[in-house]
């Protein structure tokens, strides 16, 4: 027998971008379906949810459990607490983490899938509030069912009308409808969110503040207004930050002088020994509250085109410093 791998069958782009493109018209008319089928029973489902206690335990098999443990996540990361249970996995023991103080969110596109129609009684014994994802109102899913939203579609995008696709688009698409509005009614707001995503990007410009990145003590530059241009250059030298802040006798930060500065002063053709950083400083430098979040900083910065800013306490006095190299290794930028 030939060991030579089957040939690769030629494809006609054409008909491949037509095929794609009647995907997303399938699917796209499977969502717009359920908004105009969306009824009462949506506000239901959602005071269900919210006058639950513990959980929402989503259930789902197959390409629906898939879908179930997107929602799960969703709802879990929007405000609602909730987690993914396999159905064939509850029949042998994890019915045992689905409590009385929970609801069930049972997705099944028929609505028979054996596995979770075979532990419906047994959580309906307990109590717990079931709603159902699925396309067929008569299934045993529904039947069961104390609120069931409707995910029907007309067909599949499959050509065959076989693998869930349309279907599962219209489960997602209503699981995401049901974690905004709950989202919504919960009055769920940003820093809720990045409290729920503090590795994200968004967690760490809602959760990093300018105490947590700036530079402090010893590690501040600082000169006083008397110090001449030799000394402000030793400074910043030493500190790395690429300016310096010019304090007075109060410990107050009255300018700043940059490596911008020293530039534009050595084109003037000025005789910088005899200069001091009274002379060189700009005066009134930008400050900011170590209370502040870093994204306020990296917003200063780019709205002023400043790459340093000075962090100043409640009375005025200079605590640190912040550079745009310190926001970007902290990722706030």
């Amino acid at each position: 027998m030939s060991s030579r791998p089957p040939a690769t069958p030629a494809v006609d782009p054409d008909a491949l971008l037509a095929r794609a493109r009647v995907t997303f018209d399938i699917e796209a008319a499977a969502v717009l379906g359920l908004k105009e089928r969306l009824g009462p029973s949506f506000p239901a489902a959602v005071q269900k949810i919210l006058d639950v206690r513990g959980r929402v335990v989503v259930m789902g098999m197959g390409k629906s459990g898939h879908v179930g443990r997107k929602i799960a996540a969703t709802l879990a990361s929007t405000g609602t607490p909730a987690m993914f249970v396999h159905p064939a996995e509850a029949s042998h023991g994890d019915l045992g983490m689905i409590k009385a103080v929970d609801l069930v969110l049972a997705i099944s596109n028929s609505g028979e899938v054996e596995e979770l129609t075979t532990i419906l009684p047994v959580v309906k014994r307990q109590g717990v509030p079931l709603i159902a994802i699925t396309g067929r109102s008569d299934s045993t899913l529904a039947r069961h069912a104390d609120i069931v939203l409707d995910s029907g579609v007309e067909k599949e995008a499959c050509p065959l009308n076989l693998a869930p696709t349309a279907s599962t688009t219209a489960q997602m698409a209503m699981g995401d409808a049901l974690a905004v509005a709950l989202l919504d009614a919960r009055g769920f707001g940003t820093e809720d969110f990045a409290r729920s995503h503090p590795g994200g990007a968004l967690g760490r410009k809602l959760l990093t503040h300018v105490s947590d990145v700036m530079r402090s003590g010893d590690e501040v530059p600082r000169v006083a207004p008397g110090a001449s241009l030799s000394e402000i250059m030793r400074e910043m030298s030493a500190k790395g930050l690429g300016a310096t802040a010019v304090v007075g006798p109060d410990g107050r930060a009255i300018g700043i002088f940059t490596d911008g500065d020293l530039r534009r002063q050595v084109e003037t053709g000025a005789d910088l020994r005899a200069l001091t950083a009274a002379d060189v400083m700009h005066a009134g430098p930008r400050t900011l509250r170590a209370d502040a979040l870093a994204a306020e900083a990296a917003d200063l910065m780019e709205q002023h085109r400043i790459t340093s800013v000075l962090v100043v306490d409640a009375a005025g006095l200079l605590i640190g410093a912040l550079s745009i190299n310190d926001l970007m290794r902290a990722k706030v930028i």
